[in-house]
Formats: structure tokens, sequence, C-alpha cells
């Protein structure tokens, strides 16, 4: 389908996108009235300071009681401490400003301080020689005086502006969304028509997901067309999968593409501390998207203000509550006239509000699954296209060696690979770095530590039991590479590539993966006649794969083809709090030993298979222990050597 964009006629000038004008910030004369504050007392402390070291000339107490003697001090001031006084000569010994006026010279100034012990001959002495005597208190000046008054009221004004100025910034400015006069004002991000530059072509696989939202954009674009047929346009579309699937991306492409005023905003921002804020906010929003239709609405994360109301152990969250009823009336309100559309977003489906997911609000539910092999590549592609990639670089390969990544896995698995290359100063990204890059995502950073050479050897054994077993089972996954070095949170791993994307799982398949998981610890129970507490995480992995296939799948034969729901929900949604147990306490027993029954059962077969394959288990071992690192042909390498034992393909069943 054609785009607008480029069908305009000859002649005619598309209208540039109007670009939102910003409010005039109002002026604050609080900081020009702290610096002016400022300016003054450095200017006043300046000014005494040069008073006192010019026009005063500091003399000793004792010089100062000789000249009273020897008749020249015409006058002294007393401050506390301090004597300022003026001579009756010019020619004194203390030098000074001189002015003559008449024939008489004029005084010049000089300052002392007195000691600290008591002088009584001081005012005698004073009165003797008819020195004229004057005293001040220790107070500044009016203007000092006035200006220290002021400093706290300074300061407290200042401290409030500023703590007032952050809360602005944070909530969206003075005035505007959430500011002093604007707090209940939406704070979603809008943008004009032509401003998203992302459309569907930039979007790689889901093209399921891209087919309904087709109809969206055309619909935005060309209302008339659809009304004659009657069609009316959805209210709320719902984007539902695991994170990084892509559902913000898809957001911003239906933009784009439809080339309609966008507003997007995340489900926590409604959320605040005052209740009633984030309803205002929710009529703030869709108030200013009516007057801009045709025009989209994006909440992300929308599960975080549409949970289930009055659900769970804490009650209901009156501030929550009422931003959902606010949300769910607005799109009740929607005229079938107005082309707006709300487009929401979440991984978490199972805890919305009924209400919200009616049809009439969210009428149409689009999933994201993760992208299987030819989407893997698509999105390779798009995310190296910047990228110097190296003549070996094989992308089909690596969309091989990615199964169950998304396509955020997929974005950072390029991005690690060329920061690798960088580091190794390299001028293009070879495919060396890709597998890196990919391991370092799956497994994690190698770990520099230092393992002891009888741990290390559990660690080989431990993971040539998984290879081997990988090996031999017919309907086990096929196996990449089995290593020990340390990764992330493991001391080893062995790494298994299906061929295909498995989506019904068959009993057969099941208990050759059961299996597998089993061949570490059982290999250590072979050689060493003891376990160790490496095999944790593959006991986790097995019990919870034994309790599906009992509980979930029907693949027991003593509970039979039905269903049990068995912890499956957070008690804090508050739905397995009010559910009755569907099963009785008889029931609960039979479970469990069906599941202790069928991984023990695969456990005694897997320990029949490698005692009858030691010595292969023993290869594999050394090998590992040597290279550390075996790729899947070096392994059947070494399976096939051993002469004992080939051509069989032991099924643990």
């Amino acid at each position: 389908m054609a785009d607008d964009k480029d069908s305009e006629k000859p002649g005619e000038e598309r209208e540039p996108p109007q670009r939102e004008t910003p409010p005039v910030q109002p002026i604050s004369w609080l900081p020009y009235l702290i610096w002016i504050s400022a300016i003054l007392l450095t200017s006043h402390y300046l000014v005494n300071s040069a008073q006192d070291r010019v026009q005063r000339q500091p003399i000793s107490y004792s010089q100062f009681k000789q000249q009273i003697r020897a008749g020249d001090v015409a006058s002294v001031t007393l401050q506390g401490e301090r004597i300022v006084g003026t001579y009756h000569r010019a020619e004194s010994q203390v030098e000074g400003q001189v002015k003559t006026a008449g024939d008489r010279p004029a005084p010049t100034h000089f300052v002392t301080t007195r000691p600290p012990v008591e002088d009584p001959d001081l005012m005698p002495l004073l009165e003797e020689y008819q020195v004229d005597i004057r005293a001040e208190s220790q107070q500044a000046s009016p203007w000092a005086r006035v200006l220290v008054g002021l400093i706290p009221w300074i300061l407290i004004l200042g401290l409030l502006w500023y703590a007032g100025r952050r809360m602005q910034e944070r909530a969206g400015g003075f005035g505007g969304p959430g500011g002093a006069f604007g707090f209940g004002r939406s704070t979603a991000k809008r943008f004009r028509r032509g401003e998203s530059s992302v459309t569907f072509d930039d979007v790689a696989g889901l093209a399921n997901a891209k087919r309904d939202l087709q109809e969206i954009a055309g619909y935005l674009k060309n209302p008339d067309q659809y009304r004659k047929l009657g069609a009316k346009i959805p209210k709320g579309i719902l984007l539902m999968g695991p994170p990084g699937t892509g559902k913000t991306l898809l957001a911003k492409a239906l933009a784009g593409e439809s080339d309609v005023p966008f507003f997007s905003i995340s489900g926590s921002e409604f959320i605040e501390m005052f209740v009633g804020v984030g309803a205002s906010r929710v009529r703030d929003m869709f108030a200013s998207a009516k007057k801009e239709a045709p025009s989209i609405i994006f909440i992300d994360e929308i599960d975080s203000v549409g949970r289930a109301r009055g659900a769970g152990l804490g009650g209901g969250h009156d501030e929550r509550e009422q931003t959902l009823n606010q949300i769910l009336g607005e799109m009740d309100g929607f005229d079938p006239h107005e082309a707006v559309v709300v487009v929401a977003a979440t991984n978490r489906p199972d805890v919305l509000d009924a209400a919200l997911m009616r049809p009439g609000r969210f009428d149409r539910k689009i999933v994201l699954d993760l992208p299987d092999k030819h989407a893997r590549l698509a999105i390779l592609q798009i995310h190296s296209r910047e990228v110097p990639l190296a003549a070996d670089v094989d992308l089909e390969r690596l969309s091989a060696l990615t199964v169950g990544f998304a396509g955020a896995d997929l974005e950072n698995l390029i991005n690690e690979a060329a920061l690798l290359a960088g580091r190794e100063d390299k001028s293009e990204v070879d495919m060396g770095c890709m597998l890196l890059a990919r391991d370092k995502v799956v497994l994690g950073s190698e770990r520099e530590m230092v393992i002891g050479d009888e741990e290390k050897k559990i660690v080989a054994y431990h993971e040539s039991g998984h290879a081997l077993v990988a090996s031999l089972l017919p309907n086990a996954d096929p196996l990449d590479k089995a290593t020990i070095i340390p990764r992330g949170r493991s001391l080893g791993a062995t790494e298994q590539i299906p061929e295909e994307e498995h989506h019904n799982l068959r009993p057969s398949y099941l208990r050759d993966r059961i299996g597998v998981m089993l061949g570490g610890r059982v290999a250590e129970q072979v050689v060493f006649n003891e376990v160790s507490s490496g095999a944790e995480e593959d006991l986790k992995q097995v019990t919870r794969l034994a309790r599906h296939m009992v509980t979930h799948w029907g693949m027991s034969k003593k509970i039979g083809p039905v269903a049990f729901q068995r912890g499956e929900e957070h008690i804090f949604l508050g739905r397995e709090m009010a559910q009755q147990k569907d099963f009785s306490e008889h029931t609960a027993q039979v479970i469990d030993e069906e599941i202790t029954e069928l991984v023990s059962d695969i456990e005694k077969e897997i320990v029949a298979l490698l005692t009858e394959h030691r010595t292969k288990l023993d290869a594999l071992a050394a090998a590992l222990l040597e290279k550390e690192t075996l790729e899947a042909p070096e392994i059947q390498a070494i399976i096939n050597t051993d002469s004992e034992g080939a051509g069989k393909k032991p099924t643990a069943q």
C-alpha cells in the first residue's frame, strides 16, 4: 500500500508540522534579591576594611598612653576593647592622612586595642590632658544591621524557592503539566504529526500484529472509507507479550504510519500521593487527545494502574482505583465519530481488571510472541545495518543459535559484539565476537576465579554427563557446546540448540529432557559414588517440569487426564486465597508420589546409560579438562572414536 506521504499532487505544498510553542516561564525575583544582598554585604565589608587600613593607623597601647602624656591626642572614641582617636598635630609619629584647613592642621586618626586587664589610670589620664572622650556600642552600622537581619529570611525564601523549582521540574514545570498551577494536568509526552520517524518497516517479524495495526492506521488516515462500510474504529488495543518483544516499538510504528498526534505515558505516571490527581491527569490527557483527533494515546505498563480492584491482602488502593475508574469512564465516553485510539501494553494481562478487558474498552487484543528463526534473522539484519560486519559473519546461523531471544535481546547481542570488537581494536565485527557476545548474553561474563583440580574434575564430569546423555538420547535437542569455564553464576554449562521451535511437547521429548538435566548429577554419582551441590538448578527445573507433566498435561496414568492448579497464582492478587482447593489431601499426596516416581524412574535409566558408556564419559571429561570448551563436532568425534556401544541409541523411557 502506497504511503500518503508520497502521493501528493504536483504543485501542492505539504503543510509543515506544527510545533507547540513552549509556555513563557514567569520571572522569579528571589534569585535577583539574593544576588543583590550578597553584593551589598560584600561591598560593605570591603569599604569598612579599607577605611580601617587607610584612615586609622594602628598603634600599640603603650604608644597610645605616651601620646596622651605628650599632649598630641585630641579625642578618643571607646568602642569596647578598641580605641579610635585623633591627633592635634600632623607631624605625629604615626603616619596618616593630613589635610590643612587654614593655619591649624587637620587631625590624624589612629586606632589601638586595650589589654584584657583593667587599667584604672586611663580615664584620669584622659581627663588630666583634656582629651575629648566619646563612647560607642559595638553594634554594626545601620546598613549592616538591616542586612544581617534580612539574611535569615533571604535564606529561608531562597530554600523554599529552590525546593519549589525542583518539584516543578520533576512534575513538568511552573504552570505546566504537574506544576504549581497544573498539578492535575497530564504529563503525557505529545508528538505532533510527522515527529515519529518509526514505521512498520522498522519492525521485523510480528506479521500478524502489524496486519491488525495496519487497519487502525488506515482508518486514522482515511476514516471516511471505513465509515461508508459501517465500520467503527476500535476504542482500545491491548498489546500483550513477554518483555522485549516490541510492544512499545509497535505503538511508535503505528503513530508513524498513521501520521497523527501521539500521546505517550506510562501507567505509573498517573499515581501520586494525593488521591484524585491520577484521575485528573487522565481527564486532561483524554481532553487533549479529543481536541487533536484523530490521535493515538499510548499507555505503557498499564498493569501498574489497571490491576484488579479490591484484590489481594492489602485490599484496595483509592488513588489507583479512582484512576482506573476514570480511564474506564473516558473510554466509554468516546463518541463513535471521534477517531481516538487507546493503545496499551502489558506483559501481565492476567492481573488486569475484568472491566478493562471487556469489549467496548479494549476491543482488540494482540499477542506478541517471541520471534521465530526467520523473524530473528530479520531483526538481526535491522540492528546490524550500521555495524561493519566481517565476511565470516553468518546471521542465519546466529539466528538459529538464539532460540528464545526477544527483539531486545538480539539488539543487545549486536551491541555487545560491537563493544567486544572495539575492545580488541578491530575494524569490523567478526563471527567470533558474535559468538562471544551470545555466550555473554546467555551465560554471563567469564568469572576470574581459581578452581582446585579436584573441583574442576567434578565440574568436568558433571558437564560431560549432560553432553553424553544429550548425544545418546534420541529425542533430546542437539548439542551445541560444553564448557567448564565459569560464567555468571555457574561453574560450567552444556548448551543445546533445538533444530525447530517446540510448541507441542510430547512425553518422550519431556522425559529425555529430564534425563539430560539429570545427566550431570548421575555422572557424579557413577564416578565419585556421591553427588555435589552443583545440580541444584538442574533439580529445580526437573521438579518443575515433572510437576507440569503430572498436574497440568495429564501425563500420569495414576492421576489421569485432569489438571490441578497448584501454586500458580500470587496470593497478593487475591485469587488463590478466594478460590476453593479443587483437590483433596489424598490427591495431593498422590501427585507428590507420582512426581517422585517419574523423576526416580528416569534417573535409574540414566544411571544405567552412563554406566554402560563409562569409557565415553571418561574420554569427554578428559577432553574438557584439557581444552575447557568442546564444540558439538568435537564431542561427537570423541563419542564415535569409542567402538563400544557404537550404533546404539538407548532410550530413557
